[in-house]
């Protein structure tokens, strides 16, 4: 039997977020689709757990779980290609190990509102926080016509009704979203000049959009997201540093698209400090 989703998520260390997501993965309610597993040289029993307690768990669950190993790591764009270029589904799902289900019947309606028209190429859910009162993350994301980056509904009541109606935006992060295959084929993937981290994501929505295809936001799907686990306590990856470089490379590359469009304003794009 074809697989019709393929869900693609990335390991490197961060072995207690890992033991969060990837059994809640397992209670989707949609049946057919795998998962694919990409680990960057975890040390830290990663890649222990996942060959001897979580793969034989997804067979359990009629899921095949593929584990591909990486002796570094490679960065997420040449990862996440790397799992694109095993899997089998006509629909891709990329998903961060720090993002843990919520809405158990999130791949049957990301992949049915992808299924809804030929020109809508990306769809993503709501992003909302893992602690009380559980407010939203990411409601889809803006660019300012100078090219400032906005999470929407950061911070906000996750029953806002700003956020809580199907819309097109103009980006979507890679925390979690679905994609047609054949579209990212077409976008040649994620450009992997973005390693190790950061604006990838962004820069593959434009680069789909560019194409003439649509990203839809999704309310009422839900996931629980932690922040900024994947570059926190990573030496290799210095934060600050990687937005300020890849968000030039952005910046340059769309800027004859963010420019004209219907953006955010600058002074509406403040990042907005959580108490955690």
């Amino acid at each position: 039997m074809s697989v019709a989703v393929s869900v693609i998520t990335l390991t490197h260390n961060k072995l207690p977020y890992t033991q969060r997501c990837l059994p809640g993965l397992l209670q989707t309610s949609f049946s057919n689709w795998e998962l694919i597993i990409v680990d960057n040289g975890s040390t830290d029993g990663t890649v222990e757990w996942l060959l001897h307690n979580f793969q034989p768990a997804g067979e359990k669950h009629g899921i095949k779980v593929t584990v591909l190993q990486n002796k570094s790591n490679i960065g997420c764009s040449t990862s996440r290609n790397q799992g694109a270029g095993v899997a089998r589904g006509q629909k891709l799902v990329f998903v961060d190990n720090d993002v843990t289900l919520r809405s158990k019947n999130w791949l049957s309606k990301l992949a049915s509102i992808l299924d809804s028209s030929q020109t809508i190429g990306m769809a993503g859910p709501k992003l909302v926080y893992p602690f009380p009162p559980y407010n939203i993350q990411f409601a889809g994301g803006a660019v300012s016509p100078s090219g400032r980056v906005q999470f929407m509904g950061r911070g906000e009541s996750r029953e806002d009704p700003r956020y809580n109606y199907r819309r097109e935006v103009q980006c979507f992060i890679s925390a979690c979203f679905m994609i047609k295959r054949d579209i990212f084929e077409k976008a040649g993937g994620f450009d992997e000049a973005f390693n190790p981290v950061e604006y990838e994501d962004i820069d593959l929505s434009y680069r789909i959009r560019s194409m003439g295809y649509t990203i839809i936001y999704e309310p009422s799907i839900e996931m629980y997201h932690f922040e900024s686990v994947t570059t926190t306590g990573t030496p290799s990856l210095p934060n600050t540093y990687l937005i300020i470089k890849n968000g030039m490379l952005f910046k340059q590359r769309w800027r004859h698209m963010f420019e004209r469009e219907n953006g955010p304003a600058d002074s509406e794009t403040k990042w907005r400090n959580i108490e955690t």
